[in-house]
């Protein structure tokens, strides 16, 4: 390569200082050091990189569009010696991090915010998934830190987790779905009579698994939680969802939750990762999210 950074930065410095004795002076160099380098860039590129031909050497056409591409170069060698200097403390260069729906995703932002402040250099990516697929995410390398997992995490990947609470789910159905006005507790025979709205598992590699569905029960599967809200609202059928994420409608009287006879369990939310090898940004947000789990999911 016929390009230096050092050639680049001298030729940065020059442009900025106004001469080459001005720029000398910055970058604690002798003169006679930056003409020779400037002078084995053009012979190496074979241009002309200043015009000497008044009082005051000017670049040329060529000179000014390496200067403005050389920056660019200069600000990512920048830029990547420092990511390289963090990485060498133990700072990722990017933190997955899948959460599952039950934790409204906006409610980590502060934290985002927190750990901006401590300029690590690591870049953060969020996914969402839902049920098993937090666990997948970790097992199938798609995540660096899973939050919110359900249950107990799957045995043989080498994962660790700790408990970070628990979210109740009721059952619910529009105030107009026939359920809306039967006798409580239901029974699974009724509940069966009608379709059920289905969150489809986000798992990849994990078996599926759903909660809340009876045997032989006609359901409807969709993406997310809150499509499965929204197919609730719209009384195409009934099923299980967080009691705070479905109060706004009880309180407007769109959703009515009923009690029913086999009421849903409440697995434990795990905040879980890969064990070995974890790096300073995935401690910091694994104890931040343990710090603050009640306020997380305190009203879920």
């Amino acid at each position: 390569m016929r390009l230096s950074l050092d050639a680049l930065e001298t030729l940065d410095a020059i442009d900025a200082a106004g001469s080459f004795a001005r720029a000398a002076e910055r970058l604690h160099r002798v003169p006679s050091a930056l003409t020779y380098t400037v002078n084995k860039l053009e012979s190496d590129l074979g241009v002309a990189v200043f015009d000497r031909s008044g009082k005051r050497a000017e670049l040329t056409a060529a000179g000014r569009e390496l200067l403005e591409q050389g920056r660019d170069l200069l600000r990512q060698a920048e830029t990547l010696e420092r990511r390289v200097k963090r990485v060498a403390q133990g700072w990722e260069t990017q933190l997955t991090i899948a959460v599952d729906e039950v934790l409204p995703l906006e409610r980590l932002f502060p934290l985002v915010a927190e750990f901006d402040a401590l300029s690590s250099g690591t870049r953060l990516r969020f996914t969402q998934e839902i049920f098993g697929g937090t666990w997948d995410a970790l097992i199938d390398n798609r995540a660096d830190l899973a939050l919110a997992a359900p249950g107990e995490p799957p045995e043989g990947f080498g994962l660790a987790s700790q408990e970070m609470g628990r979210v109740r789910f009721v059952y619910a159905v529009a105030a107009t779905h026939p359920l809306a006005d039967e006798p409580e507790p239901l029974q699974p025979a009724q509940i069966a009579r009608h379709r059920g709205i289905v969150a489809a598992d986000s798992s990849r590699r994990l078996p599926t698994r759903s909660q809340g569905v009876q045997p032989n029960q006609e359901t409807l599967i969709v993406p997310t939680l809150n499509a499965k809200l929204q197919a609730q609202l719209a009384c195409l059928g009934g099923g299980f969802l967080p009691q705070q994420m479905i109060a706004p409608h009880v309180a407007d009287g769109r959703l009515r939750i009923k009690r029913v006879e086999q009421e849903r369990e409440l697995p434990p939310l795990r905040i879980a990762w890969r064990s070995g090898g974890e790096g300073r940004a995935l401690s910091w947000f694994r104890d931040a999210v343990a710090r603050d789990s009640v306020k997380l999911l305190g009203d879920c």
